[in-house]
């Protein structure tokens, strides 16, 4: 029985390689301003979220304090300071300069990870 020849003296082509394989890291080009659709509905949103509670910080701690001084009668006794919050939150998720403010900070950060490989958390311990 004869083996057959694996090996063809024909040149296999290169196959592109894919955007988020790309990189010095193999993560990502650094220079790619793409967003994936888990990037714009989730990751920037969680961004937007974060940024927004520390502009509505006023609100927020007034919040926190009416919730430690009722305990279970919150839901009653802190509707005021909810209404405000939640009004705080809801303008800045609906400005529009604001939302870029946060894609765009992201996208620094993407692209930093990107060229350095150190995430963002990991570069605060190290230094």
């Amino acid at each position: 029985m004869e083996k057959a020849n694996v090996t063809d003296d024909k040149a296999i082509p290169a196959r592109p390689i894919p955007s988020w394989k790309k990189g010095p890291h193999g993560v990502g080009d650094p220079d790619d301003r793409s967003l994936r659709r888990v990037e714009k509905e989730v990751t920037i949103p969680m961004k937007m979220r974060e940024k927004g509670k520390l502009k509505c910080s006023e609100q927020v701690a007034a919040f926190n304090e009416c919730c430690k001084r009722s305990s279970v009668a919150m839901v009653v006794n802190c509707r005021g300071q909810n209404f405000e919050l939640k009004s705080c939150l809801t303008k800045w998720y609906q400005d529009e300069d604001f939302k870029k403010e946060c894609t765009e900070e992201y996208l620094a950060e993407r692209s930093e990870y990107r060229r350095t490989g150190i995430k963002k958390n990991q570069k605060m311990y190290e230094a």
